[in-house]
């Protein structure tokens, strides 16, 4: 668990996602179909190997040979919208191998492009989907059953919560998202975040590890650890939307390499010159992308649907349609931003990648600006972080 802020000085709880919710109860309900044996509890593995048992509230078999579980999401200490919502599955045999997921009620449908999921599919991620196929396919080799699943995956309320999220302004309509890529809800706290950051540079700094990777997420940094695999582990660092914290940073415990990793509508905040990434703090500049998209050559009539995009991914598959290195621009742009904070003797480069963790833009390799006065004799702040 992380430190809370000095404000509430106590731990904050990590909690579960709706995904994770998804596949318990999901799991849960196919079992019954499956065995007849209905279950209080539901034990799951997450995406990184842990262990977690969920509580069923409902498991019964409905008509037409439905089998239904429910559970409380529990998302901790985070304000997490979805808190003490009922997460539930509904679930039927298909005589046909594979698991087909569709929404139930309080779950929305994907209505624009731009997102991780197509037009006409219900709002449920690709990690969660991933994470409920791989558990139904073992309980069917388990129960020796050769055929697939029908799942939907519900939320009680959940038309009124997505209105409470950005899910509208998306173009996902109906009810909420089904999320998550760990599984896990990790409480919000920004001042407790930032400490962890600090001192993750720190101890890259003390043992003089030379190349950082400040990735926002990850799989960020999947791709990080891919395109290096010679950065040891102290040398990830988790930034999430805290750009500014990782380069300020920098600047007082300098390494010599720099590489940001960042999902493609972060970057093009720290473009735009935000070094706080959340949308509560800063929000996708639809006329600044189309400027930099005309600075690379595009047409008026591209320019004109970007000014009409719902997302920056929308804005990016546009260009990347007409050829136009729009990406590589919005990479140079926060790599200018970073080197105008970061001291000359350290490099930095910027990677741009898709939902799926492929490379959509790169900046190169370029110093930071020289440093003030102040900042020539550059060293960490150890001493000063909470928690040591």
């Amino acid at each position: 668990m992380r430190k809370e802020t000095p404000e509430a000085n106590k731990p904050l709880r990590s909690g579960y996602t709706t995904g994770a919710c998804a596949t318990a109860t999901s799991y849960a309900a196919a079992r019954l179909l499956l065995t007849g044996e209905p279950t209080t509890a539901s034990t799951i593995t997450l995406p990184k190997g842990q262990h977690v048992e969920f509580q069923i509230t409902n498991c019964l078999l409905r008509d037409n040979n439905v089998g239904f579980a429910s559970t409380i999401k529990d998302a901790g200490d985070d304000p997490d919208v979805t808190h003490g919502a009922t997460v539930f599955a509904e679930v039927s045999l298909n005589k046909q191998p594979g698991v087909y997921f569709h929404a139930a009620k309080g779950v929305g449908t994907v209505t624009r492009d731009g997102l991780a999921l197509a037009k006409g599919e219900p709002a449920i991620n690709p990690v969660p989907r991933k994470m409920m196929t791989l558990h139904l396919n073992q309980l069917a080799n388990e129960q020796n059953y050769s055929g697939g699943f029908d799942v939907f995956i519900g939320v009680e309320g959940g038309e009124d919560l997505a209105l409470k999220t950005m899910n509208p302004r998306l173009g996902i309509l109906g009810g909420l998202s089904i999320l998550g890529t760990t599984g896990i809800v990790r409480p919000f706290s920004c001042a407790a975040y930032i400490a962890s950051i600090h001192q993750g540079i720190d101890v890259a700094y003390t043992n003089d590890v030379q190349h950082i990777a400040a990735c926002t997420g990850s799989t960020s940094e999947a791709f990080a650890i891919k395109q290096y695999p010679d950065i040891p582990e102290m040398g990830l660092i988790e930034m999430a939307d805290f750009a500014g914290a990782v380069l300020k940073h920098v600047k007082h415990s300098p390494v010599a390499k720099l590489s940001i990793v960042g999902g493609f509508g972060k970057l093009t905040k720290l473009a735009a010159g935000h070094l706080d990434l959340h949308s509560r703090a800063s929000s996708i500049d639809f006329p600044f992308l189309a400027k930099q998209a005309k600075h690379v050559g595009a047409e008026d009539d591209l320019i004109a649907s970007i000014l009409n995009s719902n997302t920056s991914l929308e804005a990016l598959k546009l260009c990347q349609q007409a050829n136009i290195p729009f990406a590589n621009r919005i990479c140079e742009l926060a790599r200018n931003k970073a080197k105008s904070i970061l001291p000359e003797t350290t490099q930095v480069e910027v990677w741009a990648i898709s939902k799926k963790g492929d490379m959509v833009g790169h900046a190169n390799w370029a110093f930071g600006s020289k440093p003030k006065a102040t900042d020539s004799k550059p060293k960490a702040n150890i001493k000063s972080q909470p928690g040591q």
